[in-house]
């Protein structure tokens, strides 16, 4: 039986935990209630109630543009990234790999390092390179950065795959090709789907590699700094507000993504 003592330790636990939640998530709460609600110096006008704010910003064409910008820019970025992780997986894995740590180091390293590091650092190498900045490159510095995530989960399910596998496809006649198509490929495409889920996610958020990579393209988090300079309306707490529900929607497919395949079913 449990003690006094042990059963307060729990209790003041749980309590610092709920403190804990309050303080993180208070402030998003209070956003997109101010994205229903106006608010003023004047005080909090909850009879002017209204959803209104939510269609008013798709009716901006400056916002429109940063979304499709932010779109175009994730999808290009994950679709790269995820033919490049299994390429490198696949290399990096092969016996005969000569430099496998030296590309896992390049792969990791734009990931572990600060993302201010990383977009200054893409920046003077474009500069140098005579590449005018605008879409093209913000899709590498993105596709750079979220590379390490494809590349780790295809790693890691391609370590788990029994190599008999491989051996009874090559007994059976099969070619490299149809054996990547038929055997490899199917196991892999769980892992290339989560990790692009999580690409995605971080891709779309992603500020700072933007800022230096941008050029006079536009992404949704550039355009919601540059709004927020003159203060926070109802308009932009709706536009975060439904920023942070997609965010936390693919948070979740994430997450039930890398659940175990018996915990799903249940």
């Amino acid at each position: 039986m449990r003690s006094a003592g042990e059963r307060a330790a729990d209790l003041a636990c749980g309590a610092v935990a709920v403190l804990a939640f309050i303080v993180l998530y208070a402030p998003l709460g209070i956003g997109a209630l101010f994205s229903i609600v106006p608010v003023d110096r004047q005080g909090i006008h909850w009879s002017d109630a209204t959803l209104s704010w939510y269609g008013s910003f798709l009716q901006n064409p400056s916002i429109v543009s940063a979304i499709e910008t932010t779109l175009l820019v994730g999808i290009a970025a994950v679709m790269i990234a995820a033919a490049l992780a299994v390429v490198l997986a696949l290399y990096v894995e092969w016996e005969g790999a000569m430099f496998r740590r030296a590309v896992e180091l390049i792969v990791y390293l734009p990931f572990l390092l600060p993302p201010i590091v990383t977009g200054l650092s893409l920046l003077i190498f474009f500069f140098n390179a005579g590449i005018a900045r605008g879409y093209i490159t913000i899709i590498i510095g993105h596709t750079v950065f979220v590379l390490a995530v494809l590349f780790r989960l295809v790693q890691t399910r391609l370590q788990s795959i029994p190599p008999s596998l491989f051996e009874a496809s090559s007994d059976l006649g099969a070619s490299r090709w149809q054996t990547f198509r038929h055997v490899l490929w199917p196991q892999l495409q769980s892992a290339v789907a989560t990790g692009a889920i999580l690409a995605f996610t971080l891709s779309f958020d992603e500020t700072l590699i933007s800022v230096f990579l941008a050029g006079d393209a536009t992404t949704l988090p550039l355009r919601l700094w540059a709004m927020m300079r003159v203060g926070f309306t109802p308009e932009i707490n709706a536009l975060v507000t439904v920023v942070l529900a997609m965010s936390i929607a693919l948070t979740v497919a994430i997450a039930l993504r890398l659940k175990p395949e018996d915990q799903r079913e249940e």
